[in-house]
Formats: C-alpha cells, sequence, structure tokens
C-alpha cells in the first residue's frame, strides 16, 4: 500500500523591493490627485498588510505605473517643507528647556542621576528611575551612560543604548524629564 503526501504550496513571499513599488505608485497617485487623501492612507495600510503580489496589484490596478518627475519633485518638496518645520519645532523647544550644567571637569567625580536622595543629580518624577544614569568625563569627552532603568535615556531625541557622548547643546532626557546640557 502507497501513500501520497499532499502539502499545500503557498505564494511566494513579497519582496520589499514589490512593496516599495507599489508604495511608490501609491505616492505618485496622491501627488497627481488621482487619491483623495483617505483612499490613499487606506490603500497604504493596506499595502503594508499585503501578503501576496496580486493583492498589491488590485491596490494600484487604476493607478498608471510610471509616476514621472513631477510627482516626485511634488513629494521631495512637501518632505522637506515637512522636515524642516519639525526642525524647527525642535529647535524651539530645545532652547526652552532647563538647562543642565555639566559638572567641572576638573572634579573627576562621575555625576549620578536619578530620584535616588544619594544621587548628584536627583530628579523627582516618576518616570525617573532611582538611579537612572550617570555622566562623566573619559578621555576629554563628556559620557552619559544608562544605568538600567525602566523609561530609558536619550541624546537629541535617540535612546541611549549603554552609553553615549554629549556635548554643549545636546538635549537629554531622563524619562519624561528633558534638559539642555551646558556648560555655564
Amino acid at each position: 500500500m502507497t501513500s501520497s503526501f499532499e502539502f499545500p504550496v503557498y505564494p511566494a513571499r513579497l519582496s520589499d523591493a514589490e512593496r516599495d513599488k507599489a508604495l511608490q505608485v501609491l505616492r505618485d497617485g496622491a501627488a497627481m490627485g488621482r487619491l483623495s487623501h483617505d483612499t490613499f492612507v487606506r490603500r497604504m495600510e493596506l499595502a503594508l498588510a499585503a501578503r501576496r503580489p496580486d493583492e498589491l496589484a488590485a491596490l494600484t490596478a487604476d493607478l498608471p505605473q510610471e509616476g514621472g518627475r513631477v510627482s516626485r519633485l511634488v513629494f521631495g518638496t512637501v518632505e522637506a517643507v515637512s522636515g524642516f518645520t519639525e526642525r524647527l519645532r525642535r529647535a524651539w523647544q530645545a532652547e526652552r528647556l532647563p538647562k543642565l550644567l555639566l559638572p567641572h571637569p576638573a572634579t573627576g567625580h562621575a555625576l549620578r542621576i536619578g530620584r535616588d536622595p544619594a544621587c548628584g543629580l536627583r530628579l523627582s518624577h516618576e518616570t525617573v528611575s532611582r538611579v537612572h544614569a550617570e555622566l562623566t568625563r573619559q578621555g576629554g569627552m563628556w559620557v552619559l551612560r544608562d544605568l538600567g532603568s525602566t523609561n530609558g535615556t536619550t541624546v537629541n531625541g535617540r535612546r541611549v543604548i549603554g552609553s553615549a557622548v554629549v556635548r554643549e547643546g545636546d538635549q537629554v532626557g531622563f524619562g519624561r524629564m528633558a534638559f539642555r546640557l551646558s556648560v555655564n
């Protein structure tokens, strides 16, 4: 007696290049005014969730496949302006942040930051860990090290994994508390 086994055949997974091409066609269609904002957003969501090439093809079937320079120029301009306003907002907020004075380099001691009363900089906020971070001077540079905090330490909006070199003017965050580093 012979038995045969049948295995289901699954279609090939979408490549990132296929998905990126479909997303670009959707962007170009929106830039040319062929898609409303709501339709564009919904199709983008469906494209990101698509699993098969035919699902992507259905999302872009009513749009021209070759967008053109004009739509790319429009999107590039919009992205540049949007990025500018975001950078401007961050710069404006950074100037309004309280200053955190860097310790004098001659002290040679690390500055511990946290809620614990033994910390050199005590921050009484629920998002700051007891012993949150440490600021030290190493080889002529300031180094900020996260000490396993729950809500993280950031430098200029990026989370610190381990330690990071910091400079005057950098924006540092401990949990939801933010400061701008200063030497005076």
